[in-house]
């Protein structure tokens, strides 16, 4: 098997990147709720520091102090951080897919005369497509699914209209960034970053079915055949008449 594409930089680095050597040890449960409260609560905070409180975001109307469907993914990223619905490719994917889907679906239904009264209908409409496009690249997410209904149910995110995606996209990162700092205090986090490591596969031996080992190949050279009774006393003679 290929050694991990990791282990060649230091431990120092490739510990918060999710990478051992070998296995951490297994935590008792106890430490297990101590540091998804810890990741959770820290995680929420610097989502609701920034989007809440710097003066970029601020001065613009109708932001949010945080998404809604980020308080989801706080429980996966923090709580079931060995998931694959947890790893960073479903986290900021599947977010990103998922309202880029809502945005262009509610505004394809905000042309009507009737855009209030199927509001209900966009949002319906483009979970279910989110849906189907997550399972397509393999970024299923849950919590992405309230990200796609947003701009169709929440008059907020609505008027942030195409600003909806940075701020998606850098939520993302910023969960994914407290994510990568305390879950591998003594945790490991991501299981993997694009996709899992295919474990090599076992031989199973000629008793169980397995295909017989491979003859040694010939190095061109005969050996001798092992002499017969009657050659070695014919040599024993010879021998002996010599002498």
């Amino acid at each position: 098997m290929p050694p991990h594409r990791l282990a060649r930089y230091p431990p120092w680095l490739t510990r918060w990147l999710g990478y051992r050597a070998s296995p951490p040890p297994k935590l008792p449960d106890y430490l297990i709720w101590f540091w998804s409260f810890i990741a959770a609560f820290c995680g929420l905070c610097v989502l609701q520091a920034v989007f809440g409180h710097a003066h970029y975001f601020v001065k613009r109307p109708g932001m949010p102090s945080m998404v809604a469907s980020y308080g989801a993914s706080a429980v996966l990223c923090f709580g079931a951080i060995e998931a694959p619905l947890s790893q960073p490719r479903a986290l900021v994917f599947g977010h990103f897919i998922s309202a880029l889907l809502g945005l262009c679906i509610t505004k394809l239904f905000s042309l009507s005369s009737h855009f209030e009264s199927l509001r209900w209908l966009a949002a319906s409409l483009s979970t279910s497509v989110a849906i189907v496009a997550m399972q397509i690249t393999g970024t299923t997410h849950p919590p992405a699914g309230a990200t796609a209904l947003l701009p169709a149910l929440d008059d907020d995110i609505w008027e942030l209209s195409w600003y909806y995606l940075p701020v998606v996209l850098l939520s993302s990162m910023l969960v994914l960034t407290v994510a990568l700092i305390i879950n591998n205090i003594q945790r490991r986090y991501p299981m993997f970053w694009i996709a899992p490591a295919i474990p090599p596969v076992a031989k199973p031996s000629p008793a169980l079915g397995g295909p017989e080992p491979s003859p040694e190949p010939s190095t061109g050279t005969a050996s001798p055949a092992p002499a017969t009774a009657e050659e070695t006393e014919d040599k024993k003679v010879i021998s002996s008449n010599a002498v």
